[in-house]
């Protein structure tokens, strides 16, 4: 196998790195930007466990806190908006809103006697008492900033954004209501209704007017989203999934429209009559590629001035498109090999801000930079360049500022404002660093690009301190999702940003660390992100991570007996298999809620209806073969399996099941259940614990030593 080294060498100092591994993960994390009324803008922080609400505004964006919520009890702050006016910002508090299932469920990771509740609150932007507006999700605040509309018991309710009222159910609709948007002079509001096997798109406008139902058929149709004059309405629509069983292991392309609907009011127009002027725009070609995008936000879809924008797949990277509202060829807007994300509308309508992997060095498609382009022309202009990262960008109201979140190799996020006039960026916000966050003690990761058995070329981070004398210890890390990219610098994501923090403590304790970019990640175009051999249809993602640790083991500089694996969810997927398939390479591993049986429990394929898919009996064999358990009897290497038990993206009986079976075999295991906490260990007191016991299990069974000065 040819191996490629694209770039290494040891760009460090000779400085000592002896920091703490809660110092390097004391960082406060950003999160939920957003931004109201002409130049304010607020934001969760996530500082030790203790989330609170911060909030700034032009033109010298002093930060100022907002909320005072001083435990680490668990309750994540997220759905953070600000009023259009800018008066007010609100907020949900409670529940895990990155899960597979039951993300609206209260969590209870401190195990508190009485549950908490997944609630709304508001607070005024210029400080005082939080208000709770009731129990609900997806709050979406009128034009006029006067009320909320949100989704409680799967119906739509509404609550002044004071609190001077009480919630009231707005309308009954059957189905599960989602996605409440009001249109833009809020006498109307759209909203997808969830029917199970299909959906529809409707409009209430007031309590004695009958819902519209735009275009009802045997689609799923989602995605409302408003024209600027209120009088349109785009729409994404889906066929549905039903008839015989299609194969299994085959390709199958998903198709899509982008649909849009002539909205008149009952003032003027019958039900009947609003629901006939309905057109396709687009259509996506019946390909892998234009099947419905998988990347963050999907579709995108954006009703933009005289435009509406979306995302596709379709030319082989996650691409942004515009189509006239009248119809017509759609434009491509960002072409080149690079994927859009965290895309946002700006004010004015006529342009959108996103995340993208591209940049002017060579190694920005292994980082994140702030794209602007035209809604009616491919202008891409990238406004961050350089050596950091940064997302989720937004305009503020004037029209003047651009705000996101930025980070560094070595710094860790903040919020940052760029004068759209000279285009110089500044951090806001770094006096919540805590002084003894070890920044000058970091290192700058690698970027390595090694070949697959099968050609395909990985990209990787690799962390090390100063080469030293002799052969060190390495581990690689391995990300979970699997739809994600590990970056060369600090995450956008907390899970992977903790991860980040733990792959710079390993590397001051020792440690070669290697973070791997396998197959079914994002970032490296539409046949590296969904190859049709991947997970459960037999894991070619694998032989990825087997490259990985050959790599490593034929390095000068790494003890090829002392080569170790981690990673949490579908990394923790990825570890147990390396360690049941190659114990030869990987001397130890750290499988942190990992998916071990992909033919049982939440992955089981059905068995009880009478027609079958042609080829299921065979698709069972390969996702068995795929799973980790089927691979135990040549497990010998030992292992740290740890798991949350209110886990909703990976069942907790994944674990259950295969510690069960290594205890039978005798292999080498310890164990830690974390009670009560979910898969993104909402309490930092147990994360930390997590984090902690891994370092410790690996320095412990590889017998790292600390570099020195």
């Amino acid at each position: 196998m040819f191996l490629l080294l694209c770039t290494y060498s040891f760009h460090t100092s000779a400085q000592q790195r002896d920091f703490t591994l809660e110092q390097v993960t004391s960082y406060p994390f950003p999160n939920a930007l957003t931004s109201g009324g002409e130049n304010r803008i607020a934001w969760a922080v996530n500082a030790l466990g203790k989330r609170n609400i911060y909030v700034a505004e032009g033109s010298d964006f002093e930060v100022r806190q907002l909320t005072n919520y001083q435990q680490d009890d668990g309750q994540e702050l997220s759905s953070v908006i600000l009023s259009p006016d800018g008066k007010w910002v609100v907020y949900i508090r409670g529940g895990d809103f990155g899960s597979n299932w039951d993300d609206a469920r209260p969590v209870n990771p401190a195990s508190q006697p009485v549950l908490p509740k997944v609630r709304l609150w508001s607070i005024p932007f210029d400080g005082g008492e939080t208000i709770l507006l009731g129990e609900g999700i997806s709050p979406a605040i009128s034009p006029d900033s006067k009320q909320v509309a949100f989704i409680k018991n799967d119906q739509v309710w509404t609550v002044p954004v004071d609190g001077s009222k009480e919630a009231e159910q707005l309308f009954y609709a059957r189905g599960e209501s989602e996605s409440p948007v009001w249109s833009p002079d809020e006498s109307m509001l759209a909203f997808t209704s969830d029917r199970d096997d299909h959906s529809y798109v409707g409009i209430f406008e007031n309590r004695e007017t009958p819902i519209q139902w735009i275009a009802p058929s045997f689609h799923f149709d989602s995605n409302p989203s408003w024209s600027p004059d209120g009088q349109s309405l785009a729409f994404i629509r889906q066929p549905i999934r039903a008839g015989k069983p299609d194969s299994i292991l085959a390709a199958i392309p998903r198709p899509w429209s982008v649909m849009k609907a002539e909205v008149v009011s009952s003032k003027v127009a019958s039900e009947e009559a609003a629901s006939e002027e309905v057109e396709k725009l687009w259509e996506s070609p019946h390909t892998m590629r234009g099947s419905a995008p998988t990347t963050q936000g999907r579709f995108n879809l954006n009703y933009a001035d005289g435009h509406i924008t979306f995302l596709s797949y379709h030319d082989g990277w996650p691409h942004l498109y515009s189509i006239d509202e009248q119809g017509g060829d759609p434009l491509l807007l960002t072409p080149g090999d690079y994927m859009a994300e965290y895309i946002s509308l700006c004010p004015d309508k006529k342009s959108l801000v996103f995340t993208a992997n591209t940049g002017p060095d060579e190694f920005d498609i292994d980082r994140r930079h702030i794209v602007k382009v035209s809604v009616d022309k491919a202008d891409a202009q990238v406004m961050t360049p350089g050596k950091g990262n940064e997302w989720t960008p937004l305009i503020t109201g004037d029209g003047e500022s651009l705000i996101y979140l930025s980070a560094g190799a070595k710094r860790p996020p903040l919020p940052a404002v760029m004068n759209l006039a000279s285009e110089e960026p500044d951090l806001i916000g770094e006096e919540l660093i805590p002084a003894d966050f070890p920044t000058d003690q970091l290192v700058v990761p690698e970027q390595v690009v090694f070949d697959a058995p099968d050609g395909k070329q990985i990209h990787a981070s690799m962390f090390s301190t100063e080469n030293g004398e002799g052969q060190k210890p390495a581990v690689i890390y391995v990300h979970g999702g699997p739809p994600r990219q590990m970056l060369l610098g600090w995450h956008y994501s907390s899970y992977y940003s903790n991860a980040y923090a733990l792959n710079q403590y390993l590397a001051s304790q020792g440690f070669v660390v290697l973070s791997v970019n396998y197959r079914l990640g994002i970032g490296y175009g539409y046949e590296f992100h969904r190859p049709v051999d991947g997970g459960s249809r037999g894991a070619s993602e694998y032989q990825d991570v087997k490259a990985a640790g050959e790599w490593l083991a034929e390095q000068s500089f790494v003890d090829p007996d002392r080569i170790g694996i981690y990673g949490g969810s579908y990394g923790g997927y990825l570890t147990a298999l390396a360690l049941g398939r190659d114990s030869d390479l990987f001397a130890a591993g750290v499988d942190i809620h990992g998916v071990h049986n992909r033919v049982g429990g939440r992955y089981a394929f059905d068995a009880a209806e009478y027609e079958q898919a042609p080829d299921l009996q065979e698709a069972m064999d390969v996702a068995w073969q795929s799973s980790p358990v089927s691979a135990v009897d040549s497990w010998t290497s030992p292992v740290l399996i740890i798991h949350g038990d209110d886990d909703r993206n990976v069942n907790f009986h994944q674990s259950v099941d295969l510690v069960g079976r290594l205890m039978k075999k005798d292999v080498p295991m310890e164990t830690i259940v974390i009670v009560d906490d979910t898969h993104h260990f909402m309490k930092y007191a147990n994360q930390h614990k997590v984090n902690e016991a891994a370092a410790e299990y690996l320095i412990r069974k590889l017998g790292a030593v600390k570099s020195t000065p």
